[in-house]
Order: C-alpha cells, then structure tokens, then sequence
C-alpha cells in the first residue's frame, strides 16, 4: 500500500516512511491511495475472528490491508503487546454499554490515561519503538493537545528508547486532572510546554515547525496528533469492533473468557458470535478536530455497514457549522470559547482535510486551494453551492449537532438517573446529539471518549457528587510538576528543541 498527499504529491510512500514523517512535504496529510474494500465474507471471518480471538487479532487483520513493509509476524506481536486486558481492563478492549433499546456507548476510556486516545496511542508507541530500533533512528514527537491526546501520548511514550516528545498544550485550559496527569510524569524524555493561548495556536506551532523541513529533517521531527495516519488507522478498528457487539444475536464466549460480562457492558453484547454483516448502525462522534470521526468515515469507505456518521459538537461548532450550510469557517483565539467540554475546544479542524479531499474526488490541487489558499486569504470556504456538498450526506453518511453547557449538564443527570451511568461531558454532547438523530430499528453507537473523573468539576456541577477515581490516580494533582510555559511563538519552541537535542 502507497500513500499520498491530499494537496497533490503523489511520491510513492510506504506506511512506515510516513509513520515517521507525519505532514506531507506540501504541507498535506497522508491517506491511502485506495480505501481496501471488504465484502460479506470478510466481515463474517472478522466477526468470527473477534468472538474467538479477541480485538488484538481484529487489529491485524485491519492493519494489515495498509501496512505491507512491516512483516506480518512482527505486526501481530506489536497488535498482541497492545491489546491486551491488562492494559484495558476488558478481554473485549472497547465493550458496549446499554442505553435503552438499540442506543450504547462503545467505551473507549479503559486505557492507561482514561480517554480513547489511548486506544491509537499504544499502538502507535509500540510501532515507534519498532520502527526506530529496525532503522536505528531517533525521533523527536511534537504534538499539541487541548487534553486526551497529550496524556496519552506522554504515557504510551514514556521511557521508550529513540524517542523524545515536546507536547504543546493551551495554558490553563485543560482541566485540572488532565494537566496532573500530563506535568506530573518525570520522565526524562518527555517535555510539556504549555503555550499561552488556544489549542489552535498549539496546532499552527506544530504546523510551522513540521513546515521547516530542514528543520524537521535535522530534529528528525514526528507528529503523533491526529495528522499522523498510523493514528488515525488504529481508530478505525474499533468501528469493526463496536459494530460486531451491536448487531451479535448469539453471543459466544472466547476460549479463558469469565462467564461474567465486565462491570457495565450489555451481557449478551461484547462477545459477538452470529450476527448479520447486512444490518446498519449509525456511529455519534463527539469531535472537534475530526480525527475520531474521520477513522468512522474510513471505516464505512471500506465497506462497514455504517447508515449515519454524527458529528458533535460543543459551542466551538465549525464543524457542525459546515454540516448544515456548507462553509468551513475557522476561527481566531479570541473566538474559540473555554467549555466544560475543553477537549474539543477547537475552532480549526485540521484533520478535516482529509473527508473534504475524498468528497472532492480526491483532488489534490482543489483540496490546497481551499486548506492553503482560501483559509490563509479569508479564513474560511464556501461549498454551499457545489454539488459535492449534497454528498456529504448523501454518499458519506454525515449528520451533526451542537451541545451547550446546559445541554451537558442535562445529559449527564438524565443518563445517571435513568442508567446508572455517568459519562464524561465529552461523551455527554455525543448522547445529547446522537438523541436528536436516532431511527427505530437502526442502533446508535455513541462513543464514549473519556472517564468522568477527567472533568471533576462539571459532574460536581451536574451530580453535586463527586465522580469516582481510579485508585492509581489519588493524590495525582499533589505531585510535583515538569512544565515550562512559553508564548505562542514556533522559534522558541524550536529553541527547546534544539537545546534538549544538542
């Protein structure tokens, strides 16, 4: 498999050359050349393969129709040291939990930092340290964070030899766990720079340095945001998985399995056995950098039988904005609201690219035009009237909706009171939303993002209780902290770089 550039390079490029590079030399983001396509009998062994073998096995067979430059022994152990019940808590890694009739939360927070971007971080530490052993290179990981992203790449990446990572992160606007978890780590290959200013200001650091390509060449300078592909891949294997669970008639247990479901999943979902490959779902997204959602349109490229993609939205609504007028319209640092949903405190969707790329017939030249040109010149375009606009619903399956604080607040109550369940504010705008676009016979999968305790002070809000703690987190905003803040300024960070690399 080759990739290429969505703003029109198409030098041939293997899975792990891009791996490494994270932008394209254009300034793109990577996507195959092809999307693998999977019919009835595929899904049906992948069905099997997941009820039998567990999503380890799931990944590999995923994975391995993009990555043919890592031998595929080698890629299923880096698959089976990933995903593994030790590490997320469930012999099923993603379990679905019951909502009322045909509506669940896939969760994705059982992972080391509580929120679904361990999930592709994992895997992607583990890839890394492969990667780099095999070239025996080293590697400097610059990302930016509005929170998830940043803890976990910290702890997927702590301590692994070859690797350094420089994470930006806006000043003061995580809440108060997802900074402990970050500072606190001591590690001396991981360096937190909190950035005075927004997450978007974070992300154009990024950009501009990944843009020095001397620079980058000499640092030897990666991404792992949602930019980096290999992320994004890892994403689009627990679409498969949450599918499986949601439409299984005749549950079977793997070999070692408990006779016990885990503590808040559907007892007859979560060990899929025989189901039907035909049935439709509809997946409800909570995004603000279109990275989660983005891995659910690949997912349904493929050939998974997705009906709607639902985006959510907090206040910061660019992308639910687009979704029902046709205008991508980013905004400055002083337009991007604070919420009580700050992980999707973005206003500039940069992974976005890549949808508006296939919904333009993959033209690469239109594609800059509008990421470069357009949005450098006005800050925003326009495909009210083009006629590829339609299919953004009609071919690809794209809804959305906005949550307010408000909203959350009532979100949060209601699913307690009526389920037992307490979901994260993040989560909380995906229920909201995914309420108003439910169908009869078609279930509804909202992916849950993150653990309540990530956004204490909102539950104490919605709740007046606190949430509950994992007990390996007690006492973590106590611990002393590693974080140098700097201006929204890419040569100083740059500066850091260069003085932690000499």
């Amino acid at each position: 498999m080759n990739y290429l550039s969505t703003r029109g390079d198409s030098t041939p490029r293997k899975f792990c050359d891009i791996l490494l590079e994270g932008l394209a030399p254009d300034g793109g983001l990577y996507l195959p050349e092809h999307y693998p396509q999977i019919d009835r009998t595929t899904l049906d062994h992948w069905r099997h393969l997941y009820a039998q073998h567990g999503y380890a096995t799931l990944a590999f067979e995923i994975l391995s129709l993009y990555i043919d430059d890592i031998p595929a022994a080698d890629l299923q152990r880096i698959c089976e040291k990933t995903y593994t019940p030790e590490v997320f808590g469930t012999l099923e890694i993603v379990p679905l939990k019951k909502l009322g009739n045909g509506f669940y939360l896939e969760a994705l927070s059982n992972g080391p930092t509580l929120a679904f971007k361990d999930m592709a971080m994992q895997l992607l530490g583990n890839l890394f340290e492969y990667e780099l052993a095999r070239r025996g290179e080293q590697l400097n990981i610059l990302g930016a964070t509005s929170g998830d992203t940043g803890s976990a790449a910290e702890y997927a990446m702590r301590g692994k030899q070859g690797i350094r990572v420089f994470m930006l992160s806006p000043h003061g606007r995580m809440s108060a766990f997802q900074q402990a978890q970050m500072f606190s780590l001591q590690d001396a290959n991981i360096h937190n720079i909190a950035v005075e200013g927004v997450f978007d200001d974070c992300q154009d650091i990024v950009k501009a340095v990944s843009n020095d390509l001397a620079f980058k060449r000499q640092y030897k300078i990666g991404t792992v945001n949602s930019i980096n592909w290999a992320r994004l891949l890892a994403q689009v294997v627990y679409y498969f998985a949450g599918y499986f669970q949601a439409t299984s008639h005749a549950p079977m247990l793997r070999a070692g399995a408990s006779a016990l479901p885990p503590e808040g999943a559907v007892p007859g979902l979560g060990r899929p056995g025989a189901g039907r490959n035909d049935e439709k779902v509809d997946f409800t997204v909570p995004s603000g950098n279109f990275g989660n959602v983005c891995a659910g349109h690949v997912a349904r490229q493929m050939g998974l039988p997705i009906n709607k993609l639902v985006v959510a939205t907090n206040e910061n609504d660019v992308l639910d904005e687009f979704f029902r007028t046709g205008v991508y319209r980013v905004r400055g640092s002083a337009d991007t609201h604070e919420t009580s949903s700050p992980s999707m405190d973005i206003s500039k969707a940069s992974n976005f690219e890549r949808f508006v790329f296939d919904l333009l017939g993959r033209d690469g030249a239109r594609t800059k035009a509008l990421f470069h040109d357009a949005l450098a010149k006005d800050g925003q375009f326009d495909l009210s009237g083009d006629p590829a606009f339609q299919q953004a619903r009609q071919r690809f399956g794209f809804v959305s909706g906005k949550s307010t604080h408000g909203d959350r607040l009532a979100t949060i109550r209601d699913v307690f009171q009526k389920h037992g369940v307490m979901i994260d504010t993040h989560t909380a705008d995906g229920v909201k939303v995914a309420r108003e676009h439910v169908q009869p016979s078609v279930p509804m999968i909202v992916l849950e993002t993150a653990l309540p305790i990530k956004f204490a002070a909102t539950i104490r809000e919605a709740l007046g209780r606190d949430p509950d703690r994992p007990a390996r987190f007690d006492g973590i905003e106590d611990l002393p902290r590693r974080v140098q803040v700097l201006p929204a300024d890419a040569d100083r960070v740059k500066a850091l770089i260069t003085q932690e690399c000499e």
